[in-house]
């Protein structure tokens, strides 16, 4: 397959590109109980790993949409993969060199968050811009490769944990060093397509002006809080609250989580075009609202894992979809208008799961009290979501009456 002028292969690289993010955001929540005993860690320092990385997004989010078409999106890409690189690199060589574990870990996870913003701002335009029929579907199924590279690094370190030991977890790392180098490559050869012609792309301001911009970011909140909360505590809430082994925690907590939520995107991908997102939002929100139910008050166990894998049915669409309704709202958006939905994104996806971390740790580092918290984003983007399909029937009416 030839790299140049093909927008497939620029797909593919776009994909592949998600796939490093997962590792950078799912690697290190595998190892957090494993931190918090052989390094000392708190519950409460380990909510901070997860901070720095999503404050480092959203600084780099605000920078990349600003300075990207100065700078040049092939240049920051292959610069985002560069920096997941160091960043996993940073994991296994700095404690060693450090006395303070906790520096050496926050140093890493800033790294990683500069390497995931600059990659979670430009791939999603990068494939929008590319000439495919049903866009909505192709943004949904780029998506879904984030969730099969989540499913790649519980399932893979989770036997490799098994067969050679958690303490050997820095070989892990360096084996997933390599994704980043092949997306480097990848990044490096393929066309990129411009998303606006140039000239035509919105200004700033003007997309600040808008009302439907800010309803979008509201909604991209909630998406990226409803969504991590779970994912990011999932394996130590079936540590911790469920009483089960670290690897049985793993694979039925966030494998779980992202295999339901990577099948959801590929089987709405499929049929995204004949399907209207708002009600799709909608009822996607109400299973994420039944999934945390579950998870808070369900005596059963198993039910509460259920809760879990529910969830990554519920949050599977809510991203992408989110992006694609901006799309169509705000056509001439352009970058600017991805980077700052990015940065409404990884907003959530800072604020869900430190709150729910937060909460856990007064509560005795109970995480179904912090799963109570996260339960709002969910319940706040399903308003959103109906009043939004409401407001579509009664225009379409309104225009059928008019006919």
């Amino acid at each position: 397959m030839s790299l140049k002028n093909n927008y497939k292969a620029t797909i593919f690289a776009s994909c592949f590109g998600y796939v490093t993010q997962a590792i950078m955001l799912n690697f290190p929540p595998l190892l957090f109980i494993f931190f918090q005993n052989k390094l000392g860690l708190t519950l409460f320092q380990i909510s901070f790993l997860i901070s720095a990385n999503f404050i480092t997004e959203l600084v780099v989010d605000v920078l990349v949409s600003k300075y990207s078409s100065k700078i040049g999106q092939r240049f920051l890409i292959i610069l985002g993969e560069a920096l997941a690189v160091m960043g996993l690199c940073c994991m296994f060589i700095l404690p060693d060199l450090l006395s303070n574990s906790f520096v050496a870990l926050m140093i890493s996870m800033v790294l990683c968050g500069a390497g995931g913003g600059i990659m979670e701002v430009l791939i999603s335009p990068v494939v929008e811009a590319c000439p495919t029929k049903n866009k909505a579907g192709t943004m949904s199924i780029l998506h879904s490769f984030y969730c099969w590279g989540q499913v790649a690094v519980v399932l893979f370190s989770t036997i490799f944990f098994l067969v050679f030991g958690i303490d050997n977890w820095m070989i892990a790392a360096m084996l997933w060093v390599l994704v980043p180098i092949v997306g480097i490559f990848l990044f490096s050869k393929v066309t990129i397509y411009d998303l606006v012609e140039e000239g035509q792309e919105s200004k700033p301001m003007e997309i600040l002006k808008s009302g439907i911009f800010w309803v979008l970011v509201v909604m991209m909140l909630c998406a990226g809080a409803s969504e991590l909360a779970m994912s990011q505590w999932a394996s130590a809430f079936c540590e911790s609250a469920l009483g089960v082994e670290k690897w049985v925690g793993d694979l039925l907590g966030p494998c779980m989580f992202a295999v339901f939520m990577g099948a959801t995107r590929v089987i709405y991908g499929k049929f995204a075009d004949k399907l209207d997102l708002t009600l799709g939002i909608f009822i996607s929100t109400i299973i994420c609202i039944v999934a945390y139910l579950l998870a808070i008050v369900s005596p059963i166990p198993a039910l509460s894992l259920a809760g879990c894998g529910l969830c990554g049915i519920g949050a599977g669409i809510l991203w992408p979809a989110s992006y694609s309704i901006a799309s169509n709202k705000m056509p001439r958006g352009g970058v600017f208008l991805f980077g700052m939905l990015a940065l409404a994104g990884d907003g959530g996806c800072l604020v869900g799961p430190f709150l729910s971390g937060q909460v856990s740790s007064w509560f005795d580092d109970n995480l179904r009290a912090g799963f109570v918290v996260a339960l709002i984003f969910p319940t706040i983007l399903c308003v959103i979501s109906l009043l939004m399909f409401l407001k579509n029937r009664r225009l379409e009416k309104q225009a059928r009456g008019n006919k």
